[in-house]
């Protein structure tokens, strides 16, 4: 008889522990799950969308870069070697003389022209680039054909005009092709400059740092390259150092916007030295 009353008791303890592991299997299901499995930013509302620069941390790009034309030759500077240009000797509506147009990434073909700008720190040209395709990973390059440089000073004088996806500059350095090389970049979406190396098309950040870059108005990037050391400074304040080894010889300079960045570039001065 006392067999009889354990099995029903069984069978309901039975029953309670199956109801427990449904509702702990439904309310996993119900928690959302970071990206990737990764933690989300401390700093990020519940709900919102990080942007693909705060997304992607580590490697940014295409497993399989598209194909790039080959840089042709340019010789290398010497110690103390100094070029600048301020574009007000160009034809305005063509690409500046001096320099090649290229893109790491996908969408639409870069443009880059010579327009008038009267609030230029030298009137009256600046160079821009113009296209507004909205493709996210998509880098528009201005390089400079005159030489290469390993150990420099570089800096540009520009103005982020207008942008939905981005609203970037930048300046490339010991550029080997359009799919290598190093970049310093002010963005006035996020109010913040970063450094990165592209390596087979896909950006890796190395250092960021918060600083105020107002779209409409004039700022000055500079980089100070030294070996594997790197100084970036946004209109005097220098905000990171990093150290890479990625690229240790010399290359080409130029300039670098992001998607549908419109942005007017002035007075690029470049130094080679020691």
């Amino acid at each position: 008889m006392s067999a009889l009353k354990i099995v029903p008791l069984a069978a309901l303890l039975l029953g309670l522990i199956v109801l427990i592991s449904c509702n702990d299997s439904d309310e996993d299901e119900k928690r959302p799950s970071s990206p990737s499995g990764a933690a989300q930013s401390a700093n990020r509302k519940p709900g919102e969308t990080p942007d693909a620069d705060e997304e992607n941390e580590g490697e940014e790009g295409p497993a399989t870069p598209a194909a790039v034309a080959a840089e042709k030759a340019a010789p290398q500077q010497t110690a103390g070697k100094q070029f600048a240009y301020n574009f007000d000797g160009d034809t305005t509506g063509q690409m500046p003389a001096k320099f090649h147009g290229a893109k790491t990434g996908g969408g639409a073909p870069e443009n880059w022209v010579v327009t008038a700008d009267l609030t230029a720190p030298s009137k009256p040209n600046v160079v821009a680039q113009t296209s507004t395709d909205q493709t996210d990973y998509r880098f528009p390059l201005l390089i400079s054909d005159e030489g290469s440089f390993q150990d420099l000073d570089v800096s540009v004088k520009f103005k982020a005009v207008s942008g939905n996806i981005d609203r970037a500059a930048g300046l490339v350095f010991r550029l080997k092709d359009p799919n290598n090389y190093y970049i310093v970049r002010a963005n006035a979406l996020e109010n913040n400059v970063r450094f990165y190396r592209v390596v087979g098309a896909r950006r890796q950040q190395l250092a960021t740092a918060n600083a105020k870059v107002a779209a409409g108005q004039w700022h000055t990037l500079t980089l100070r390259a030294e070996g594997d050391r790197f100084t970036v400074s946004l209109d005097g304040k220098t905000l990171h150092t990093t150290t890479d080894r990625t690229f240790r010889s010399a290359g080409k300079v130029g300039l670098w916007t992001k998607s549908d960045s419109v942005t007017h570039f002035d007075r690029i001065e470049i130094k080679q030295l020691p």
